[in-house]
């Protein structure tokens, strides 16, 4: 069997990786010399804690099992598994952390209540004042800048994998094919397309409007911070923005207790994670309205140094990189992805949201599975 991949972003990678687990042919399709999109400018994460119960949860510890599998087969992942901590402050938030672990499912994610000290035995790092701290086990991380050229190598060396950068497709041909702006036809007796943000064009043509929209965030990333953060870390804005959280607790801590404003205006929260080289990725904010601003603002960074420094108890190191991407979510957020067949052999995969680089080993392995692969 042979699969043509078109996106080399983590869903269209994880759908070759699948396709040539599976003992086929694959030839995969990129735009340009290599991803460049939200699949390369995310924290990395592996986030199984808030997810929303049922179907995205099941996906997440899914995901989360096939990415420790692939991470011991392929070290350039830099898969690790150190679990994450969201420090809380005040009876309002520790009281949504508390509904979290009445949460049926809460074992499964791996969530303790931990005192500080409990925290800071997982966590030296963590000085600053907090009254306790959620931890989930089950939290992973990755490297996003080159888990997929990672990937690549692995799939170049089995032998069944063909990568086509600088390619863009622009058609697709009968019930079975794309064609590509250099004018070249590529047949399989699957199609996959995993196009990440790009929404008009092909996809418009092929899909018509979907029920997916696209999302903007900022980041940034610092110099390595000299000391290990053992830890993914999060703050208690996480807890209105993930529906793990859900709860009259957090129907509480909203009428309760006032965002802060940059915070509240951006629609932000604090993931932070620890990279390879000491770095910290720390983000992010998000914005649903086109036309989407084409700069970076200053205030979500400054407020994002106030709240880790607070955390860690000590000064970030200075910021290295700062950055803005866009990734596609559903507009039903309770769906994990858009999953569409627009040909007889043709699937449309996208819209993960900011599930992407957690889900995507558990979403391509669902497509195969549906596609009898």
């Amino acid at each position: 069997m042979k699969v043509i991949v078109v996106g080399a972003g983590v869903v269209g990678t994880m759908h070759a990786w699948q396709a040539v687990e599976r003992g086929h042919e694959v030839v995969h399709i990129e735009r340009e010399a290599e991803a460049r999109g939200a699949s390369l400018r995310n924290f990395g994460q592996i986030w199984v804690s808030g997810r929303a119960g049922g179907e995205e949860l099941d996906t997440a510890l899914r995901a989360r099992e096939l990415w420790e599998g692939i991470g011991a087969r392929v070290p350039g992942l830099g898969f690790r598994a150190i679990g994450s901590l969201t420090p809380v402050r005040g009876a309002l938030e520790l009281a949504v952390a508390e509904a979290a672990l009445a949460r049926d499912d809460a074992a499964a994610r791996g969530y303790k209540l931990l005192t500080p000290a409990e925290a800071r035995e997982i966590n030296p790092a963590l000085r600053g004042e907090f009254d306790a701290a959620l931890w989930c086990e089950r939290d992973a991380a990755v490297e996003p800048r080159t888990a997929q050229l990672a990937l690549r190598e692995a799939l170049l060396a089995t032998g069944r994998y063909t990568f086509l950068p600088n390619r863009e497709v622009r058609e697709v041909v009968g019930e079975n094919a794309v064609r590509d702006d250099r004018g070249d036809v590529h047949t399989g007796d699957a199609v996959v397309l995993c196009t990440g943000a790009w929404l008009s064009g092909l996809v418009r043509e092929v899909a018509g409007e979907i029920p997916v929209r696209r999302v903007r965030l900022q980041m940034m990333q610092t110099d390595p911070l000299g000391e290990p953060l053992t830890t993914s870390v999060a703050d208690a804005d996480s807890f209105r923005y993930y529906p793990a959280y859900a709860s009259s607790a957090l129907d509480a801590l909203n009428a309760g207790q006032e965002q802060d404003p940059t915070a509240a205006a951006h629609k932000m929260q604090l993931l932070m994670v620890q990279r390879l080289d000491g770095g910290l990725t720390i983000g992010d904010t998000h914005e649903y309205e086109h036309p989407f601003a084409f700069d970076t603002v200053e205030e979500p960074y400054e407020h994002l140094v106030r709240v880790v420094e607070s955390l860690l108890g000590r000064p970030l190191p200075r910021i290295r990189r700062r950055w803005a991407g866009v990734y596609a979510q559903c507009t039903d957020t309770s769906r994990v992805v858009h999953r569409q067949r627009v040909r007889d052999a043709v699937w449309l995969v996208t819209g993960p949201g900011g599930r992407g680089m957690t889900c995507s080993p558990a979403i391509a392995e669902t497509t195969a599975n549906e596609l009898g692969w």
